[in-house]
């Protein structure tokens, strides 16, 4: 719990400074890698765009194609971990290869970077509506989790989240697709 707190913490923050340093400098659309970068320049300098760089494809790297494999190896039953040697997980391995190769070729791609991870963000929010929904009634379904079932207190906070992110993505679907 502490690292989750601390992680969006940073998150949050980086979010919030990124978009005061922008938006001081007139900058309030990003289409680009290069204008996201730009807001480093105050405190980077010249190592603005390494650093950037560096941020983006170590993030890449570490996060997609391990998130990929864990996801993948748990839907399918099959043994995976980082810990465990390629000979006892090649399946896993498998997965992570493919994933980190996937992104080599959209990061060769002519797409806009920052446009994929807007419309990722975008399938992500829709497509967490349904999953939400029916992650709330399985844990709260004590036939199936037992005592292990969710508070009271879980539910409601669960189902207003639900509730909050199904709002937002109707208002979305509204603001794009209405008139």
């Amino acid at each position: 719990m502490t690292g989750m707190l601390y992680s969006n913490l940073i998150g949050f923050f980086i979010i919030v400074t990124t978009g005061a340093t922008l938006h001081a400098h007139g900058v309030t659309l990003i289409g680009t890698a290069e204008q996201a970068a730009e807001a480093l320049r105050p405190f980077a300098g010249s190592l603005t765009f390494f650093l950037f760089s560096l941020g983006i494809i170590g993030t890449g790297l570490l996060a997609v194609p391990v998130l990929a494999g864990y996801a993948v190896a748990e839907s399918l039953g099959w043994r995976g971990s980082l810990e465990m040697p390629v000979r006892r997980a090649p399946d896993f391995y498998l997965i992570l290869g493919a994933a980190t190769l996937a992104g080599l070729i959209a990061a060769l791609s002519p797409f806009n970077p920052i446009r994929m991870l807007f419309w990722s963000a975008v399938v992500n929010g829709v497509v967490a509506v349904p999953l939400m929904a029916a992650m709330m009634l399985v844990v709260g379904n004590r036939k199936i989790m037992g005592a292990f079932a969710a508070s009271r207190m879980l539910m409601i906070f669960g189902w207003a989240a639900t509730a909050l992110i199904t709002a937002a993505v109707a208002a979305m679907l509204v603001a794009n697709f209405a008139g």
